[in-house]
């Protein structure tokens, strides 16, 4: 037994453990689990070296159903106890890789594998990849006639009695410390019963575990206290919707390679590059980091919505900005993301596209530093600044055409997500929705 399982098994025991959630996520980026009950604590040694066989056709984007046997192997970093439950009898999760049956080969329809291709990959080149993101939510609520309706009318960085969340905040922060995260600050957003709960950056597969934890601890913790919590980019008209701002950084022998001091900005050639790489592939992004439909009712004009493929220095009207920080915490933030995205394939797209940047030594040209909100379309094209898809039927045509970001994803998963997107795109375009029956009916 390896110290490290052995301090586990030390912890359950005093925590009283009862159930472990082997947990996953499909190719959305949904959490699944099995809940194992566990006689004794030691039992978890057996689970970890040999993985627990499951139904691999039931999940979506995963196996066809006469070859279906997929295995779940914990990964003993990922053990904590969750706050949510029960104290007595409780439960413990580890987040799992998923496996062909041998137990030995990475199955790699798995979110987390893709990932872990990608930052394997640039290990060899002897880099780190951080990242840290914003992920904004909505608590929200219903009327008396059933209709959801944000939980408060507060606006960004309102305090109480205006901010109503400022409870639900206090209560998700101390839990999600209790699961380990490092909080950096919450606040009221901008749109009503909108917030937001920053966590430091991290490494990135470190990070979109947390995401996963993040979004499946805070609807837990909110729908205890009566209330629901929802990712969806734009659940409201006329409101802004929620975004998760990716700021990321590559680390070389503990030093951050985006910053260099003997420049006038203090960035590196390789933090314009890695920008440059972002902007080249940036449409084809968008399919993978703004995945549903709903996600471009968000990116859209007029709501402060990132959808100008230009960068800035400081400047948040643009699709990347570099925020004014420097040394360690140099970053690139990419402003375009949803919270709807699989954490595990954004991440791997967008460090791909990145490091083609690198590579390549794609110039991002000079920084935008006004406002394109103010701009129309003619003087944004006169400047040479391109627009994202307004679509997910444009942003899959544009993944499509991009062999940088499919090949990121891997031939499985690019094939099974694009299947998932082109039904998706054909049941939403087929429904008839009450606008159009109040605008067109009287034909």
């Amino acid at each position: 037994m390896s110290d490290k399982i052995g301090q586990i098994i030390k912890k359950m025991e005093d925590c009283n453990v009862k159930f472990v959630r082997l947990q996953f996520v499909d190719i959305h980026g949904t959490p699944k689990n099995m809940a194992v009950p566990l006689l004794r604590p030691d039992q978890i040694e057996d689970i970890i070296e040999e993985g627990l066989l499951f139904d691999g056709s039931s999940v979506s984007g995963f196996v066809d159903i006469n070859d279906s046997d997929l295995i779940l192997k914990p990964d003993p970093d990922t053990f904590s106890t969750l706050p949510w439950r029960p104290d007595e009898r409780g439960t413990c999760r580890f987040i799992c890789d998923v496996y062909w049956p041998d137990g030995k080969k990475p199955f790699e329809g798995d979110p987390r594998y893709v990932l872990r291709n990608a930052l394997e990959k640039v290990r060899k080149q002897g880099y780190e990849y951080n990242v840290g993101p914003e992920p904004e939510f909505f608590i929200i609520d219903q009327d008396e006639e059933g209709n959801i309706i944000p939980h408060d009318n507060g606006a960004y960085f309102d305090v109480e009695p205006v901010d109503q969340g400022t409870d639900f905040r206090r209560k998700l922060v101390m839990d999600l410390e209790a699961l380990e995260f490092d909080i950096e600050v919450s606040h009221h957003e901008v749109a009503p019963g909108q917030h937001e709960i920053d966590f430091k950056f991290d490494k990135a597969l470190k990070t979109a575990d947390a995401v996963i934890t993040f979004k499946q601890a805070i609807k837990a913790i909110v729908d205890n206290m009566g209330y629901y919590v929802t990712f969806m980019p734009k659940p409201f008209f006329g409101e802004n919707g929620s975004g998760m701002h990716i700021n990321q950084s590559l680390f070389k022998n503990g030093e951050n390679i985006f910053y260099d001091p003997d420049t006038e900005t203090q960035l590196s050639q390789e933090a314009l590059h890695f920008t440059g790489g972002l902007l080249k592939h940036s449409k084809a992004l968008a399919a993978v980091c703004a995945p549903t439909v709903n996600s471009y009712k968000r990116l859209v004009p007029g709501y402060e919505a990132p959808v100008y493929v230009a960068y800035g220095l400081k400047n948040r009207s643009t699709l990347i900005r570099i925020p004014a920080s420097r040394g360690k915490r140099t970053r690139v933030e990419l402003r375009m993301p949803d919270p709807s995205c699989n954490p595990y394939l954004a991440f791997a797209a967008v460090l791909e596209a990145g490091m083609d940047g690198l590579k390549n030594k794609i110039d991002p040209g000079e920084p935008t530093e006004i406002d394109v909100f103010g701009k129309s379309m003619d003087e944004l094209s006169q400047m040479g600044i391109d627009v994202l898809p307004s679509s997910l039927w444009e942003a899959y045509h544009a993944l499509e055409a991009d062999e940088v970001v499919k090949s990121s994803l891997g031939n499985h998963v690019f094939e099974n997500f694009m299947k998932l997107k082109h039904k998706e795109w054909d049941d939403y375009r087929v429904q008839v929705f009450q606008y159009e029956l109040d605008r067109y009916l009287s034909i």
